[in-house]
């Protein structure tokens, strides 16, 4: 099933505004999807005879920079019966000087290893992943301050009186 065919099933499965978009001009071809239904799409993408998306092989967060104040995060779908690849996008604006952090459905529930990759973005990139089983700190001990990967991130200068470069 080919990328064309794959936005046609989702389209028909949940209508036209789950799909916001499409890239096209990349490596591998992404589809735009609404943040609030990203963990149905997946289900959907698990489950169905014609995809069989049944292995997720990598989340990303991704800040787009403080004058977008846009937060997303990247899904990478694999099928290894199939032999295809996809990948899904969510993205939403953000308010910096909100508190709280920017947050999105968890997919844990339709792949267990997205548990991990969940923490991962939200220690590097601060998105928070609504029911997650357990979403804290993988990489940064659990007093860092801050989130490394955002475009804003200063890093502090000391570090339990350790000096950080």
């Amino acid at each position: 099933m080919g990328f064309e065919d794959i936005k046609q099933l989702l389209t028909d499965k949940f209508g036209q505004e789950v799909v916001l978009g499409e890239e096209i001009s990349g490596l591998q071809p992404a589809l735009l999807i609404q943040p609030d239904r990203i963990a149905e799409v997946c289900l959907e993408l698990r489950d169905n005879e014609k995809t069989f998306f049944d292995f997720l092989s990598c989340i990303s967060g991704v800040d787009y920079g403080i004058g977008e104040n846009m937060f997303g995060v990247v899904y990478h779908l694999s099928s290894i019966p199939y032999k295809t690849q996809l990948t899904l996008k969510v993205k939403k604006y953000y308010d910096r000087a909100q508190e709280g952090l920017p947050s999105f459905p968890s997919v844990y529930s339709v792949w267990r290893t997205a548990e991990w990759h969940e923490r991962e973005a939200y220690d590097l990139v601060g998105i928070n992943f609504e029911n997650h089983p357990d979403l804290r700190r993988i990489l940064l001990p659990d007093d860092w301050e801050g989130y490394p990967l955002r475009k804003d991130y200063k890093a502090q200068e000391y570090y339990h009186g350790i000096k950080v470069d």
